[in-house]
C-alpha cells in the first residue's frame, strides 16, 4: 500500500536525496524537492502533498517560518527538518504549530518514528477542531481587557510575547521624535516571571544620572536598517549608544533584535534582548514581521493606553463572609470563575473522553495533579486505576524496574517479581509527573512503550501489551530543555498532543476571593476552628501579592492565618518577606526560587559542611539521608561545580 505523498523543501540537494531514498524505501512517495519557498508553492500547486518535511534556512529571502505560516492557511501538515535546535529557533518554530522537529542529522528510525508521531498528532488534532490555542492577538486582547493594574497587565503582555519571539529585556521606545516619556522596559526575571520599569526606576537601578540619560536617550538607537545583532555587530551596537551599553552591562545582555513600527504617525522601536550571545536569526526577525500587527496593539495599549483598573474597594462591612460568595465555578472540585480557568475546563471537558495523550503544563502550585485527575474521572476509564508517578522522586537506578517491572532474579537485591507502574495502569490511566525530570536513558524507554504500546519487565525476554493512557505534567519549559540536549525531541512532540497550560495565580487574580473561602470551610470542618470570614483589608492584600508559590502557597497561608485568627475571622495576613527561604528580592517584587533551585541551594550548603565529603560516615550523603549514588546523579544534574566535592 502506498503511503501519502510528501514533498521536500530543503537547499542541501544531498540532504534533499538522502530524505527521498529514506522515505521511498519505506513506501511513501515523494512529490518533488523544493530549495525555496516559491518553488515549494508551485510545487504545492501542481502536486498536492499530504505531508511537508520542511528545512528552516532556504535559498533566498524567504525562510521555512514564513511557508510555514501560509500552510496552516492551506491546512497542509509538515514536520521542520533542521540542523539548529537553540532555544530561539524552537520558539519561533513552536508559534507555527508544525507537527514534529526533526534535527539533522538523523537516522533513517528517526525519520521514521518522527512521521509516526506527526501523523498520530495530526489524526488526534482532527477531532478536536476547537481546540485550537488563541493567537497571540487574542491573548493580547484578552490581558489588556482586564480591570487590573497596567503595569500589571503589560507583564502579562510581556510572558506570551516571549513565546513567540524570546527575550531577557525588551525596550520599547519612540524615535520620531526621540522622547523617553512613556518609554516601556521589560525585564524576564526568570521563565515565569517579568518585571516593568521607568525610565526613572532603570535609570536609579543603573545608577545612572537624570542628566546622563537624558543625553544619552536623546540620540536614536543605531539600526540603519539592520535588524539582527550578535557577536560583533552587538559589540559595534553597544559602543555607539551609551545607553544600550549602560543596560546590557547591568542585564548581561549578548545579543539583540531591532524592529520599527509606524503608529500614530510616530514611529516605535522595539529591541529584543537577550542573555545568549548568538540568540537572534533571520527567523526572528520574520517573526517580527509576521505579528506585527499584534506588537502594535500592545504598544497601542501600553503606551497610549490609560489604566483603568480601580483599587481594591474596601468594604464598609468588617469582613466578608462565606454565604456572601456565589461559588459559580466548582469543576470536579477545581474552584475558580475566571475566563482562563473556564478555558482549561473547556479543554478537559473535550479531551477527557478520548485516549489522547495529554500535557499539563504550569507552575508548581497551579494543581496539575488535580487536573490530572479530573481527566481520567470524567474518562471512560473511572472504573480503572490510575497510577502517579512522580519521575523527580524515582532512583536513578530503579527507574526501568519501577516503570516496567521485574523479574526475580534480575538483579542484585530483585528477590521477587515487580510489577511496574505502567501495568498496573492496564486499562486505566498513568499520571507521570514531573516528566522533564526523566533522564535520557528513561526516556528512549518511554517512547518506545508509547509508539509500541507494550513493556518488557527487566531481565524477562517475553512483551506484554498494555492499554494505558498517558498523562504527563511538568512545570519546566521542555522547549529549552530540548535544546539544551535534556528531552529527546521526538518524546516531547509525542506528549504534546493535547496541551493544557494551567494559569498562574497571579493570572486569575478575581479567583483569589472564591478560594480563600474555599478553604476556610475545608479547614473550619478539619481542625473545628469558628473561623468563617475575612477581614476586606486582609483579602485586599492577598488580592494585591504576587503569588509565586500559586493556590498551594494560598492555601497553605490561610490554614496558618486560621490558627493565628483570634475570633471568628482573619483579619492580618502575614505574607512572605523577602527573608523567606522560598523567596528573593527583586525589586518591588518577589521571585520563586525554583524546586529545582533550592534543591541545589541545600546540597551545596551540605557539601561545604562536609567538606566536599559525598560517600561514607560524615559524608553529605549520610546528612541528606539519600544514598550516594543518588547524590551523585543529583550533582551531575544541577550542575554543581567539582570544588564543592572531593
Amino acid at each position: 500500500m502506498i503511503k501519502e505523498k510528501i514533498l521536500i523543501v530543503e537547499d542541501e540537494f544531498i540532504v534533499a536525496n538522502d530524505l527521498r531514498i529514506m522515505l521511498e524505501k519505506s513506501g511513501y512517495k515523494v512529490c518533488g524537492i523544493a530549495p525555496s519557498v516559491p518553488k515549494a508553492l508551485e510545487l504545492i500547486k501542481t502536486k498536492a502533498p499530504n505531508w511537508i518535511l520542511l528545512d528552516i534556512f532556504l535559498q533566498g529571502d524567504k525562510t521555512g517560518i514564513d511557508l510555514a505560516g501560509q500552510l496552516t492557511e492551506m491546512d497542509i501538515p509538515f514536520i521542520y527538518i533542521s540542523a539548529n535546535t537553540n532555544q530561539g529557533i524552537l520558539e519561533a518554530a513552536k508559534a507555527t504549530l508544525p507537527y514534529g522537529f526533526l534535527v539533522k542529522p538523523f537516522r533513517e528510525k528517526d525519520l521514521m518514528v518522527m512521521l509516526d508521531i506527526a501523523q498520530y498528532r495530526h489524526a488526534q488534532k482532527q477531532k478536536y477542531t476547537n481546540n485550537t490555542e488563541p493567537g497571540l492577538q487574542q491573548q493580547l486582547e484578552h490581558i489588556f481587557s482586564k480591570n487590573e493594574a497596567l503595569a500589571e497587565k503589560i507583564k502579562q503582555a510581556g510572558s506570551v510575547l516571549n513565546a513567540v519571539l524570546p527575550f531577557d529585556f525588551l525596550w520599547i521606545s519612540r524615535i520620531q521624535p526621540k522622547t523617553s516619556t512613556r518609554d516601556l522596559y521589560i525585564q524576564r526575571v526568570n521563565s515565569n516571571s517579568f518585571r516593568t520599569y521607568t525610565a526613572d526606576q532603570l535609570c536609579s537601578e543603573l545608577l545612572v544620572s537624570s542628566r546622563d540619560f537624558k543625553v544619552w536617550n536623546t540620540n536614536a538607537t543605531p539600526n540603519a536598517g539592520k535588524p539582527i545583532f550578535n557577536g560583533y555587530d552587538f559589540r559595534k551596537l553597544r559602543m555607539e549608544s551609551n545607553w544600550i551599553k549602560a543596560t546590557s552591562d547591568h542585564f548581561k545582555l549578548e545579543s539583540a533584535l531591532i524592529t520599527e513600527l509606524k503608529l500614530n504617525d510616530e514611529t516605535f522601536q522595539l529591541i529584543f534582548f537577550s542573555h545568549a550571545p548568538e540568540m537572534y536569526t533571520r527567523v526572528h526577525s520574520d517573526m517580527s514581521g509576521r505579528f506585527e500587527s499584534s506588537l502594535k496593539f500592545m504598544i497601542e495599549q501600553s503606551i497610549y493606553g490609560k489604566d483603568l483598573s480601580t483599587a481594591v474597594q474596601i468594604q464598609e462591612s468588617p469582613s466578608i463572609q462565606p454565604a456572601k460568595i456565589a461559588v459559580l465555578g466548582d469543576f470536579n472540585g477545581i474552584i475558580g470563575n475566571s475566563r482562563l480557568l473556564h478555558t482549561v475546563f473547556e479543554k478537559i471537558t473535550l479531551v477527557a473522553p478520548d485516549d489522547t495523550s495529554v500535557l499539563i503544563l504550569g507552575e508548581s502550585g497551579t494543581g496539575k495533579e488535580k487536573i490530572a485527575l479530573t481527566i481520567h474521572k470524567l474518562s471512560p476509564r473511572a472504573s480503572k486505576p490510575l497510577i502517579t508517578v512522580n519521575c523527580a522522586a524515582l532512583p536513578l537506578s530503579l527507574i526501568e524496574s519501577e516503570l516496567f517491572g521485574h523479574e526475580k532474579g534480575a538483579f542484585t537485591g530483585a528477590n521477587e517479581k515487580r510489577i511496574g507502574k505502567f501495568e498496573q495502569a492496564d486499562g486505566g490511566s498513568i499520571f507521570l509527573d514531573e516528566i522533564g525530570e526523566l533522564p535520557l536513558e528513561a526516556q528512549v524507554k518511554l517512547l518506545r512503550v508509547l509508539q509500541e504500546k507494550e513493556i518488557e519487565r527487566l531481565g524477562g525476554n517475553l512483551t506484554k501489551k498494555i492499554n494505558v493512557r498517558i498523562i504527563t505534567a511538568t512545570n519546566r519549559n521542555l522547549e529549552k530543555e530540548v535544546a539544551e540536549g535534556r528531552f529527546r525531541l521526538d518524546l516531547y512532540y509525542r506528549l504534546n498532543v493535547f496541551p493544557i497550560e494551567l494559569p498562574a495565580l497571579r493570572q486569575r487574580k478575581e479567583d483569589i476571593e472564591v478560594l480563600v473561602h474555599h478553604f476556610l470551610d475545608k479547614y473550619s470542618k478539619k481542625n473545628s476552628r469558628a473561623v468563617t470570614g475575612i477581614s476586606a483589608e486582609a483579602l485586599a492584600s492577598l488580592q494585591a501579592y504576587d503569588w509565586p508559590g500559586n493556590i498551594r502557597e494560598l492555601e497553605h497561608l490561610i490554614e496558618r492565618s486560621m490558627l493565628m485568627a483570634n475570633g471568628t475571622e482573619i483579619t492580618e495576613i502575614d505574607l512572605p518577606t523577602p527573608s523567606t527561604s522560598a523567596f528573593a528580592e527583586v525589586g518591588d517584587n518577589f521571585k520563586a526560587k525554583t524546586m529545582e533551585e533550592m534543591e541545589r541551594d541545600h546540597i551545596m550548603r551540605v557539601l561545604k559542611m562536609c567538606n566536599g565529603k559525598v560517600y561514607g560516615p560524615g559524608g553529605a550523603a549520610e546528612v541528606l539521608n539519600i544514598p550516594s549514588t543518588t547524590l551523585n546523579s543529583k550533582i551531575k544534574k544541577l550542575g554543581i561545580r567539582y570544588e564543592f566535592v572531593k
